[in-house]
C-alpha cells in the first residue's frame, strides 16, 4: 500500500510541487511582493525547465505537439519578468499530463502472467540414465523422450511414442474438448494432461515450442503497436503555427513584447491539454458502470473508430461447453429411453460428454438407474447392464462393430452439421446417435445489427475448432468470413492482414489462445466474467459480465466521449482565439490573460465532464438516438473443463 501511494506521489510530483510554489508565492506576496515574485520565478524555472527541455527534444525529433506553445509561454514569462503567468501555464501543463496518466490506467501484466504459467519441469528418459530424470523444461533437447504423468503441463512440442491419455488443449486452440493422445499424435507445449500417462519424443526445444511462441507474439504485438497520436496533437498541427503568426504580427505592429506573451498565455492550449483526458476519463468511468473496463484513454479512442469486428468462437459467440443437441433414434425406441439408459451408464464416468448426458437426463426429470458389470475402454466407450439389458455407448468405431445393424442404420441417423457425436446400442442392436453442440449465445442477431449501426461493416470469425463446424456456426449467425483450424499465430496473421487493408480491427476473445490476437488488434476486448486470465491481461478492454452485448455499450460510450472531447476542444480553441485577438490589441495583460485562460479551462472541463453522464433530455438514449441501456447480464454458466475425456 505504501509503495502504491509513493509511486502515485512521484508520478504527480510536478503538479504537486508547482501548486506549492504557486500557493507559497501568493502567501509571501501578501507581506513582501518582491519575495513573492522571487518564489514564483524560482518555481517557474525549476518546474518549467523539464517541460521546456522535453518539448525541445521532441521537436528536434519531429514531434509537433501542443506543448510547443506552452513552452514558448514559459520561456517568455521568465524572460519578460512575468513569473506568475508562466507558473500558471506550468500548472495547467502538469495537470493535463496527470490526467492523461490517470486515464491510461495500470500497465498490462500480460507477459509476466504468460511466462509464470509456462511449463517449468520435464520428466525425461535418456539413454544411459537411471530411470526418469527431472530437468528444467529449457534443458530439453530435440529427440528426448518425455514422460507425461497425470496433471502434467507438456514442456515442449512432440509426437506420442506410446501410452494413451486425454489432454486439454484449450489454452492453444480455445476449444474445451480434450484431444486423445495416442501413438503418432502430435502434442504441443502448454497442453495439460488428464488422468492417463504416455511418452512422447520432443520435436522442438521449449523456447521454440507453441507456448513460447504465444509469449513471443504477445511481446511483439505490445511492442509494435503504434502509439496513438493524442487528439490534442492533431489540433496542434494547425493551431500552433497560427498562434505564433499572430504573435509575430502583434509585436511587429505594437513593438511591445508583452503583447506576444499575453497572446501566448491565452493561446496556451489548455483546452487541448485538458479536454480530451477529462472526456476520456469520464467515458472510462461510464463504461465501468456497464461492466466494461477500458484500460486507457487511447484504447477508448481506438474503440470509437473500429470498423471491423473479429470474434473467437468458443466462449465468445458460444457458451463454451458442449450441450445435448439431439438424440436421433430408430423408430422402435423413444428418446427418453435412450437418454435414461445412456445417463445410467455414464453416471460413474468422468467423461465430458457423459456428464452432459447425466445433466440432461436430470433436467428432464429422469433418474439414472443402477448398473452392473460396467466395462470401460478409455477414450473409446463404455458398456454396462441396465435392468438386465446391455447398453453400449461411445465412439462410432467402438459401438458399431458390436452391433449387427449399426453399419447400415448409423449413417441414416447422422446429421451433416453435428460437431460431436456418440453412439448407443442395446444388446447387439444399434438404437441411436446422440449429437452435441456448443450453444450459441442469445441475441447475437440483435448484437450484430446494433454493431452495424455504429459503423462496423465487416465481421470475421477466427477459431481453433474444425473448419466445417466454424463455417456452420458462422452461417447461422450471418458472418460471411469464417476460418477454422487456427493456431494463435494464424489469428495474429489474419488480423495483421485486415490492418494492412486499412481496417481498424476490434478482436473479441476469452482464452490464452486469443492473447496474441488481442494484443495485436487495434482494440482487444476480452470476456472475463469467469476469469479469462491472460486474455484479460492482453486486452485493451475487459467485459466483466458474461454477455457479449456489452461490446456495443462500450463502443457507444467511446463514440460519445470522443464527440464531447472534440466539441470541448473546438469551443475552447474558439474562446482562446477571441482572447488572442483581445490580447493582440493590448486589452489583456499576461496575468489577466492567464486568468481568462483559466476561465476557459473551467468551461472546457465542465463540458468534457458530460462524458460521464447520460445525455441531457435522453435518459435512455445515446447522443445518436440509439437505445441506451446496459446489456442484460445473463447467467450463462460456463464451467472449466480441466481434466475430462471425449469419446466421439
Amino acid at each position: 500500500m505504501k509503495l502504491g501511494r509513493g509511486s502515485g506521489l512521484r508520478r504527480h510530483a510536478l503538479l504537486i510541487v508547482t501548486a506549492l510554489f504557486l500557493a507559497s508565492g501568493a502567501l509571501v506576496s501578501l507581506r513582501a511582493p518582491a519575495f513573492g515574485r522571487l518564489v514564483w520565478t524560482l518555481g517557474v524555472v525549476l518546474m518549467g525547465f523539464p517541460l521546456v527541455l522535453r518539448t525541445t527534444r521532441d521537436a528536434l525529433r519531429g514531434r509537433f505537439a501542443t506543448d510547443i506553445v506552452a513552452s514558448f509561454s514559459i520561456v517568455g514569462a521568465v524572460a519578460l519578468g512575468q513569473p506568475l503567468a508562466g507558473l500558471v501555464i506550468v500548472l495547467m501543463q502538469a495537470g493535463g499530463e496527470a490526467l492523461e496518466r490517470y486515464a491510461e490506467g495500470r500497465a498490462s501484466a500480460a507477459l509476466q502472467a504468460l511466462e509464470e504459467a509456462a511449463p517449468r519441469i520435464a520428466h525425461v528418459e535418456r539413454p544411459g540414465s537411471a530411470g526418469v530424470e527431472d530437468i528444467a523444461a529449457t534443458q530439453v533437447v530435440v529427440g528426448d523422450t518425455i514422460v507425461v504423468r497425470p496433471g502434467d503441463i507438456l514442456p515442449c512440442d512432440g509426437v506420442v511414442i506410446d501410452g494413451e491419455s486425454d489432454v486439454d488443449a484449450s489454452s492453444l486452440t480455445g476449444e474445451p474438448v480434450p484431444i486423445r493422445a495416442a501413438a503418432g499424435v502430435r502434442v504441443m507445449s502448454g497442453m495439460i494432461n488428464a488422468l492417463g500417462s504416455f511418452r512422447y519424443r520432443a520435436t522442438a526445444i521449449a523456447n521454440e515450442s507453441e507456448y513460447a511462441q504465444i509469449v513471443a507474439r504477445v511481446r511483439e504485438a505490445q511492442g509494435s503497436k503504434a502509439p496513438l497520436q493524442r487528439l490534442a496533437d492533431q489540433y496542434a498541427v494547425w493551431f500552433t503555427p497560427v498562434t505564433l503568426a499572430v504573435c509575430a504580427v502583434a509585436v511587429a505592429v505594437s513593438h511591445d513584447p508583452l503583447r506576444a506573451l499575453a497572446i501566448l498565455v491565452v493561446a496556451t492550449p489548455c483546452p487541448l491539454i485538458l479536454a480530451a483526458p477529462v472526456a476520456l476519463i469520464g467515458g472510462i468511468n461510464r463504461a465501468a458502470r456497464y461492466r466494461v473496463i477500458v484500460r486507457s484513454g487511447a484504447a477508448l479512442e481506438r474503440l470509437s473508430s473500429v470498423d471491423t469486428a473479429v470474434f473467437d468462437k468458443t466462449g465468445t459467440l458460444t457458451v463454451g461447453k458442449p450441450r445435448l443437441h439431439a438424440i436421433r433414434t430408430v423408430a422402435t425406441i423413444g428418446r427418453a429411453d435412450v437418454l435414461a439408459a445412456a445417463a445410467s451408464v455414464e453416471q460413474r464416468s468422468s467423461y465430458l460428454l457423459g456428464q452432459v448426458l447425466v445433466d440432461a437426463a436430470r433436467s428432464d426429470g429422469i433418474r439414472p438407474q443402477p448398473v452392473e458389470k460396467l466395462k470401460e475402454a478409455p477414450g473409446q466407450g463404455i458398456s454396462a447392464f441396465v435392468n438386465g439389458q446391455r447398453v453400449t455407448i461411445g465412439a462410432r468405431s467402438f459401438v458399431i462393430p458390436r452391433t449387427v445393424d449399426g453399419a447400415t442404420i448409423a449413417p441414416q441417423l447422422e446429421s451433416s452439421d453435428a460437431a460431436l457425436r456418440t453412439y448407443v446400442a442395446f444388446d447387439d442392436r444399434f438404437v441411436a446417435v446422440i449429437e452435441f453442440a456448443d450453444e450459441l449465445r442469445p441475441n447475437l442477431s440483435a448484437l450484430f445489427m446494433n454493431l452495424r449501426t455504429v459503423g462496423i461493416d465487416r465481421f470475421v470469425l477466427l477459431s481453433g475448432d474444425h473448419g466445417p463446424v466454424v463455417r456452420a456456426i458462422a452461417e447461422r449467425i450471418g458472418i460471411p468470413d469464417a476460418r477454422g483450424d487456427l493456431l494463435p499465430g494464424d489469428k495474429v496473421n489474419a488480423i495483421a492482414q485486415l490492418q494492412q487493408e486499412g481496417r481498424t480491427v476490434m478482436m473479441i476473445g476469452d482464452g490464452i489462445n486469443d492473447a496474441p490476437a488481442l494484443a495485436v488488434a487495434d482494440v482487444g476486448v476480452a470476456l472475463a466474467s469467469y476469469g479469462a486470465g491472460i486474455a484479460a491481461e492482453s486486452a485493451d478492454a475487459v467485459i466483466l459480465a458474461d454477455s457479449i452485448d456489452h461490446v456495443f455499450d462500450g463502443i457507444q460510450i467511446a463514440r460519445r466521449s470522443m464527440h464531447i472531447a472534440r466539441q470541448s476542444i473546438t469551443v475552447g480553441l474558439g474562446l482562446s482565439a477571441i482572447a488572442m485577438v483581445a490580447a493582440g490589441l493590448g486589452l489583456l495583460a499576461p496575468v489577466v490573460g492567464a486568468a481568462v485562460q483559466e476561465a476557459i479551462d473551467v468551461a472546457v472541463i465542465l463540458n468534457a465532464l458530460r462524458a460521464a453522464r447520460n445525455p441531457r433530455g435522453a435518459k435512455n438514449e445515446t447522443a445518436s438516438g440509439a437505445p441506451w441501456a446496459p446489456a442484460a447480464s445473463r447467467a450463462s454458466i460456463r464451467e472449466n473443463n480441466h481434466v475430462s475425456t471425449l469419446r466421439a
